[in-house]
């Protein structure tokens, strides 16, 4: 049997503003929205080209409320590969991505910090070639 990493929760404030965002902003595709009841969703993302996906989950408390943003603890917590870096960090940054920091050029590839609209850290990454 193999096991493998499909979904993982990303909190967030409001349904259609996650997904407005992820959607038309990052390039991701939304895979899944279904209604639950009682205001709930079940509303998956991933990015265009596959991998992992985010089920963006409301908040219902104040202690998740507290979490949107910073479900990291203010680490890249989240990384997104690319095969041609030059590419997408140029359509990103043209649908208004918070890129924090310059392309940069690391021993295991080429990389840029961007921000989601909620403060949440991602590396976009362009693997070194062995």
């Amino acid at each position: 049997m193999a096991l493998r990493l499909a979904t993982v929760t990303l909190v967030v404030d409001d349904y259609d503003r996650a997904i407005a965002h992820y959607v038309e902003t990052l390039g991701f595709k939304l895979l899944e929205d279904v209604r639950l009841g009682d205001d709930k969703r079940w509303v998956r993302v991933a990015p265009a080209g596959g991998g992992c996906a985010f089920l963006l989950a409301r908040a219902d408390d104040g202690a998740q409320l507290g979490a949107v943003g910073n479900q990291t603890g203010g680490r890249v917590g989240f990384f997104i590969e690319t095969d041609d870096f030059d590419a997408d960090h140029a359509a990103m940054k043209s649908r208004g991505v918070d890129f924090r920091e310059a392309p940069r050029t690391e021993v295991y590839g080429k990389v840029a910090v961007f921000a989601d609209c909620y403060g949440n850290l991602f590396d976009l990454i362009q693997p070194a070639r062995p």
